[in-house]
């Protein structure tokens, strides 16, 4: 019998995933749930969620023609078809992503049961499974919680430069008369916290919640605890770490670094009992709470310091004696707004096993590894009561063998464990994370091995969407690298490393980054959230800092770095089909670009860079910066070439949300840009632009700001560029590498992109490699360069490579929003590649691209899902060359067949999975 399977989902800025299998006219049934809004979806802090489905067939060109959702406030009623929420009744639409809610309107607390059928062009599906969506605390006025704190050190703490600052424990007993039906607890902890029902922990959650400028918004995470709660008596226990919250180095730099303050906690638990009676339990002066227990300090960059003989048996459960403790503090809130956090929350992702353990001196062991990491280890020691075990973490070794430290500039990055003594014990930390691959061991009774350490991945628990990989070893080790490097930086927004002093959401690292990082990570929710970090970063002024949340204050005013705020909105839309952060952004985006326009000289350029093209291969291997004027590209060429990009960008904004003026203005500011650009910086004699660098080339030449009849000549010099002067290897850094793959392939050479990215000398990502690393470095000769900045996790340096990867490698790119018409058009004249095998999950289901090339033969075996479409380039001079599922291309039902392009057959196909086949196929 014919199926066809449905995935529901609710999407806001979090998604809940329902698969679902039905047959032909029948009732389906569940195959698989998956929520990314801390394990339930309670908590939702908006009341138009945007509901999404995905379609599985075996069939072909399976298109949604209408579809019915019936939202209910009970199970009870769905299973009734009762709508009492909304009924949206039959709709004809071939859309099913991102559908707006649109029935009664939502309170706190509003438990929402939805489901979902279609009508398809083949049959009509049964309804799904339920889906459930809750709503989080809307308003202020739902909140009866209390801010509870303490505002000073105490006597083992040190509040200075190199802070060290030990959790706070709180705990609350309590008493439920009568059996409970649900209990939610609403909780914020800041700088993170662990959350415990009667000594059980609550979520799988690390490092929670996600952080935030806490003067502009706090997150608060949502848990359903019923089958916690006991009948009779009850504890909730709390534990406060710092993380972002009390700064990292308070009075440290004063002008430079934003401080909060001391830890501080909202907490509020409601009890729904069977007769409909409530009670609800709240953080206020009525708790106890002590500072003298077992993590004596925690500090992201200098780690964490956990005793084991302070340790408090019991606190977090019925009958303990917390006589001594103190009562903490009716403090102040942070300032910011409270709101439900809607990015997936942070988790252990992985494990990973050392994979050899050295003895470098009498009491002192190397650990490695064997990859560079972000997260921590857990131990396993046995030993006398007092026995220290401290573990410093490092990503590379001296000539020694000895930790190479130098590069994590101030931060400790060390663990101390004191022992408790009488059997084994096992421990990590819980408030810090490390980047490392090596682990030096001091103070270890006995001699450590590998089965006493185990690598604990910690990065936020978003979906892998991806898979890569190709007939070169190199080019899937560098892809192995980028995923580590990615999979480091996750920690509720996107930082530029995870080891040193830094750590830091630095805007200009992710640009184009994120569109690469969308198809290995589903991302969605992570950089929605940092939208609205830098959208509160904004001074009144307009001006967007470098750095956002704005834990630094950096505003330089400069074009290339902030502009990342619109370039990621336009990823969003394009990608997942998320218009909602161009929607609630552009009137700050708009307001940003205002802000700068007056940055423009007589000559209507833009004056503002602060960073140039950052990090190109110096020309020394001990420099940081190149000092060579021929190397690097003119800031004011490249903040012009910018700002006529944003300004295409937000005309293409404007006309999304029907702004017709709005889009009339962009366009002819952008003329007006386009036209000073062209007559400062190109040479029309030579058709170089400035001093003819790649980026200064490459930038108007991939914006649109060439004139047609030079494009091939400056593209020329580009080639030239690359080929002759930089001998076929990357010349460019942070800004012109984020276009230079694409571009080169856009304008017909993916070979010198290829051979760019299957380089194994330096500078390239293969020397990388080839040097021992798997992440990515922050330098291209980071092995050689000054120590102050060569950290070796660092994804900036990545520019579009992921994206060009799977666009044009893979051959899948998105010719609608949220990949609902999909390109298929692999780049494949390249000598040294046969295979690529690529797949995506965009938010439709499954792409797959698996192409092979040998002795004149193409194989390409495609995978499009339900209810999208592709247009497929296939290499061959003519139709009759090709063959699907062995049968004639004419043959294929339901193919459109549409003009050749470029030697190339074009033709559009329908949802399903494909295999075609080609002799003597064309480049």
């Amino acid at each position: 019998m014919r199926q066809t399977r449905i995935y529901i989902a609710t999407v806001l800025t979090f998604i809940i995933l329902i698969s679902v299998k039905s047959t032909s006219m029948a009732a389906v049934s569940v195959q698989h749930l998956q929520c990314e809004m801390l394990n339930n979806p309670q908590g939702i802090g908006a009341i138009t969620p945007r509901l999404s489905w995905q379609i599985k067939s075996d069939q072909r060109n399976i298109i949604q023609t209408a579809y019915q959702i019936i939202v209910s406030s009970s199970p009870q009623k769905l299973a009734l078809n009762l709508g009492d929420l909304w009924d949206s009744h039959k709709v004809i639409s071939d859309r099913s992503i991102m559908i707006n809610y649109a029935g009664k309107l939502l309170a706190s607390r509003t438990a929402c049961y939805w489901k979902v059928k279609v009508w398809t062009s083949k049959e009509e599906s049964g309804w799904s499974q339920p889906a459930l969506w809750s709503v989080g605390l809307l308003n202020a006025a739902d909140w009866k919680a209390k801010w509870i704190g303490y505002e000073y050190g105490f006597p083992w703490d040190s509040v200075s430069k190199f802070s060290r600052l030990s959790a706070r424990y709180y705990r609350k007993q309590f008493q439920t008369t009568q059996q409970v039906k649900k209990a939610v607890v609403y909780i914020v902890g800041l700088g993170h916290y662990e959350l415990y029902i009667n000594g059980k922990p609550v979520g799988d959650q690390v490092l929670a919640e996600a952080p935030t400028d806490y003067t502009q918004s706090v997150l608060y995470n949502t848990f359903d605890v019923t089958t916690d709660i006991q009948q009779g008596e009850n504890v909730i226990g709390t534990v406060l770490g710092n993380g972002r919250f009390f700064t990292m180095r308070p009075k440290y730099k004063p002008n430079k670094i934003k401080e909060f303050g001391f830890p501080r906690m909202l907490l509020q638990l409601e009890l729904t009992y069977q007769d409909g009676s409530k009670k609800v339990i709240t953080s206020d002066d009525s708790w106890k709470f002590t500072a003298d227990g077992p993590i004596r300090t925690n500090n992201e960059y200098d780690g964490e310091e956990y005793d084991a003989i302070k340790e408090l048996v019991g606190w977090n459960v019925t009958g303990y004696d917390d006589s001594k403790w103190l009562k903490p503090e009716l403090v102040e809130s942070p300032g910011g707004k409270v709101e439900a956090q809607m990015n997936e929350p942070i988790k252990i992702v992985d494990t990973i096993h050392p994979i050899s353990i050295k003895q470098l001196k009498r009491g002192i062991w190397i650990m490695d590894m064997g990859q560079n990491m972000a997260g921590w280890v857990q131990m396993k020691v046995q030993g006398k009561r007092g026995d220290k075990v401290t573990l410093r973490f490092a990503e590379t070794l001296k000539e020694d063998s000895d930790l190479y430290i130098a590069n994590l500039r101030d931060a400790k990055v060390t663990d101390v464990y004191t022992l408790k003594g009488g059997g084994e014990e096992a421990w990590h930390p819980v408030f810090v994370y490390h980047g490392f691959r090596y682990v030096q061991i001091t103070g270890y009774p006995g001699a450590p091995t590998v089965n006493d350490f185990i690598g604990q991945v910690v990065s936020d628990g978003m979906a892998n969407t991806g898979h890569f990989e190709t007939s070169n070893p190199l080019i899937n080790q560098i892809y192995h690298n980028a995923y580590w490097g990615i999979l480091s930086d996750y920690k509720g927004m996107p930082v530029d490393c995870p080891q040193r002093n830094e750590r830091m959401p630095w805007l200009g690292d992710r640009a184009i980054g994120s569109l690469g990082e969308s198809f290995v990570f589903n991302n969605e929710n992570l950089y929605a959230k940092w939208l609205n970090d830098i959208e509160q970063a904004q001074k009144p002024d307009g001006s967007i800092p470098d750095v956002a949340p704005a834990y630094w204050n950096y505003y330089s005013d400069n074009m290339t770095w902030p502009g990342t705020y619109i370039l990621i909105a336009d990823m969003l839309y394009n990608q997942f089909d998320d218009k909602g952060p161009i929607e609630k952004h552009y009137p700050s985006m708009k307001k940003w670009l205002g802000y700068m326009r007056q940055k423009y000289d007589k000559d209507n350029l833009m004056t503002k860079d602060k960073y140039g093209d950052w990090c190109v291969p110096p020309e020394s291997p001990e420099l940081i910066h190149s000092r060579d004027s021929s190397r690097n590209t003119n800031g004011i060429l490249i903040a012009t070439a910018y700002y006529y990009h944003m300004l295409l960008l937000m005309q293409h904004f404007a006309q999304i949300l029907n702004r017709p003026a709005d889009a009339q203005q962009f366009a002819a500011q952008a003329m007006q840009t386009k036209n000073a650009f062209k007559q400062k910086f190109l040479d029309k004699k030579t058709f170089q632009y400035d001093n003819n660098t790649v980026t200064a080339n490459l930038l108007p030449l991939y914006f649109g700001m060439v004139p047609a009849e030079d494009r091939k000549a400056v593209f020329n010099n580009i080639v030239d560029k690359i080929t002759i002067d930089a001998k076929s290897h990357i010349s460019t850094g942070v800004i012109g590498t984020q276009w230079l793959m694409r571009g080169l392939t856009d304008f017909g050479r993916p070979d010198i992109a290829y051979h760019i990215a299957a380089n194994d000398d330096y500078p390239s990502w293969g020397y990388m490699v080839k040097r021992g690393a798997t992440t990515i470095w922050e330098l291209w000769n980071g092995d050689t360069a000054a120590p102050a900045m060569n950290s070796r996790n660092h994804i900036m340096l990545l520019g579009d490579l992921i994206a060009w990867f799977y666009q044009d490698l893979g051959g899948i790119k998105a010719d609608e929003p949220g990949f609902k018409t999909i390109i298929m058009k692999p780049s494949i004249a390249i000598n040294r590649l046969d295979n690529v095998n690529a797949s995506y999950n965009t938010p439709y289901g499954l792409v797959k691209s698996d192409w092979k090339k040998q002795a004149g033969h193409f194989d390409w075996a495609i995978t499009i899902p339900a209810n999208s479409k592709a247009i497929v380039y296939l290499p061959a001079g003519s139709v009759n060359d090709v063959k699907c599922d062995g049968k004639s291309l004419s043959a294929l039902s339901g193919a459109k067949q549409l003009p050749d392009v470029n030697g190339k057959v074009k033709v559009e196909i329908g949802s399903g999975d494909y295999h075609f086949e080609i002799n003597n196929y064309g480049k």
